[in-house]
């Protein structure tokens, strides 16, 4: 095993992807109990979630246990009047077709990026590894986060993302192939046609930069754990794999879903948040294919979608709901955590 996950003192070289909106502590306990790296989104935490789900791990793994924070590192966008006309006027037939009476609500974003207030939030209880979506936090916040001892992953979606992520300071890359469900990490440039799927990307990014690269996108049984390390990763990111775990939060609609053969057609869409990100394909994101051009930048485009979602869950239905997955979801197990990271493992032992 890679000395970077030895040196954390875990059994595998495994890492729990975080996935905002369908996990909390749990899901991270479950997966470090099997001896890998359970990760916590913290994004959309709110300062008292957030000090509940710190206090939980740490009483539960004790002082000395390993588990990953995660948090977004995107610009704030500006909010224009002409930006908010737009995305109202590319809703209203869908608030017409559900009968949403009200009007869509002002552009807000709803997912904080790293700050010095979330340092500060989190510094008391050390977390041994931290992990950043969309680059890395300012010079001076990383360097705070390493003077506790942490260690810093960051996603990337190409090879000049990985060199960047490495001259700026990660202590090792979560190479983030086009298979991934939920958002990409892409930072230097927001084209999906320049990134590739993880068993292109992988070996690339390895030959190119000096760090450990871990393997994220389409990995959801041991078969693709087995070909991630032969093609020169440290280790495996999950993310999918974990989405019917009996620890995951994820909603009935989104297991059911999981479950359909709807769930074989998953797409890149911004409809969601205004960020590219693999879902399954439902009615949101047919309607919104063709209005690319009024959907906000990312996180804005979520506080319009939301009486949507509402009033689609209140009727049964998932359409209009994020129904986030990778594509290599055929075979998923509904199953304890601990055990799918076990099963996952075997990919290793072999």
């Amino acid at each position: 095993m890679h000395d970077f996950f030895r040196t954390l003192g875990l059994r595998l070289p495994l890492i729990q992807a975080p996935m905002a909106g369908v996990q909390d502590a749990r899901l991270a306990l479950a997966v470090a109990r099997a001896g890998a790296l359970g990760s916590l989104p913290c994004a959309m935490l709110g300062p008292e979630a957030l000090a509940h789900n710190l206090h939980t791990l740490r009483q539960a793994l004790g002082p000395q246990g390993v588990f990953n924070l995660n948090f977004f590192c995107h610009p704030e966008p500006a909010i224009t009047a002409e930006a908010q006309t737009r995305w109202h006027a590319a809703l209203a037939p869908l608030y017409q077709e559900l009968g949403v009476a009200q009007t869509p609500p002002p552009l807000q974003s709803g997912r904080q990026p790293f700050s010095a207030a979330l340092a500060d939030a989190i510094e008391p209880f050390r977390p041994p590894v931290l992990s950043f979506h969309f680059g890395l936090p300012a010079p001076e916040l990383l360097a705070r986060v390493k003077s506790w001892g942490a260690r810093v992953l960051a996603s990337a979606t190409t090879v000049a993302e990985a060199q960047w992520l490495q001259a700026h300071g990660a202590d090792a890359i979560i190479a983030q192939g086009l298979e991934a469900g939920g958002h990409r990490g892409h930072f230097l440039s927001l084209d999906v046609s320049a990134q590739m799927g993880t068993f292109a990307l992988v070996p690339q990014i390895v030959d190119a930069v000096r760090l450990p690269v871990i393997a994220a996108g389409g990995i959801a049984s041991p078969r693709e754990v087995r070909a991630a390390l032969a093609l020169g990763a440290a280790g495996v990111q999950a993310g999918t794999a974990y989405l019917l775990a009996d620890e995951a939060q994820t909603s009935a609609l989104h297991r059911q879903a999981l479950r359909s053969p709807a769930a074989r057609h998953t797409v890149l869409t911004r409809a969601f948040t205004g960020g590219a990100a693999r879902g399954i394909r439902n009615r949101a994101i047919t309607a919104l294919q063709a209005q690319e051009a009024a959907i906000p930048a990312f996180p804005l485009a979520a506080s319009g979608i939301a009486p949507l979602r509402e009033r689609a869950e209140a009727q049964g239905s998932g359409e209009f709901s994020p129904l986030w997955s990778g594509q290599n979801n055929r075979a998923l197990r509904e199953a304890s955590a601990e055990a799918i990271t076990q099963w996952l493992g075997e990919g290793v032992a072999d």
